[in-house]
């Protein structure tokens, strides 16, 4: 069975993400801050058959990091790591930047370090980052696509950060799968704003959920959007 951890998986993107993961038969961690909402989310997208768990993890601490994943490794390992946790700010000022940065790009870095001894030990380990086609210069200068009609300094500029590690880590650790996400325009709560417009969550979270169960012929080093190439 496929021991996936999803982080920032309380609500949104990630809770979906991993109710889908339960359905698809992975063993499921549902990475949160608060371990109580981690475990009242994991007994509700449990089934009878196949019960998720719950590991407290705030991406942005390195002992809460280095805590998470050794309470994984303990309990059987880990063969998916889907880093989705991330935030949403204006932040045109220099502690804001660095709180968006340190939660959607060094995170990655964080999570990745310490998952990188558990998925080398996987038959077939990945690693999904939840990145944007905000950040993507290629849909910046498109004016077919959304992205290119929106400003996000700052948090386009930390997803293009986060396409960059996947590229990077693709490179540098190639006998682990490395994919980023494009997961659409989406009605989620994001960055403290209930948004109704958009797609619904669960087709979504479906395209991150596709790229976490591909087999060991599945690509890496790519940008997906529904399942199809985006430009970098």
């Amino acid at each position: 069975m496929t021991t996936t951890l999803v982080t920032g998986a309380t609500r949104g993107l990630g809770r979906e993400t991993a109710h889908q993961l339960v359905a698809a038969g992975h063993t499921v961690w549902v990475g949160a801050r608060d371990l109580d909402t981690g475990r009242e989310v994991a007994r509700q997208i449990s089934t009878a058959s196949n019960p998720a768990r719950a590991v407290q993890l705030d991406v942005t601490d390195d002992a809460s990091v280095a805590a998470a994943f050794a309470a994984i490794d303990a309990a059987g390992g880990l063969d998916v790591l889907v880093n989705n946790a991330g935030i949403g700010k204006v932040a045109l000022n220099g502690p804001e930047a660095l709180e968006v940065f340190d939660t959607n790009a060094v995170s990655v870095v964080r999570t990745t370090e310490a998952a990188l001894p558990l998925l080398r030990r996987s038959a077939n380990p990945v690693v999904v980052n939840i990145s944007s086609a905000l950040g993507s210069f290629a849909a910046n200068h498109d004016p077919e696509k959304p992205a290119s009609q929106y400003q996000a300094i700052v948090y386009g500029a930390s997803k293009a950060a986060v396409s960059m590690l996947t590229v990077q880590y693709a490179r540098a650790v190639p006998e682990v799968r490395f994919v980023a996400i494009e997961p659409g325009y989406t009605a989620t709560e994001f960055g403290g704003v209930a948004n109704p417009h958009g797609r619904p969550v669960e087709v979504s979270a479906a395209t991150v959920a596709a790229a976490a169960a591909a087999g060991p012929d599945g690509p890496t080093g790519v940008f997906l959007e529904d399942g199809r190439p985006l430009g970098w």
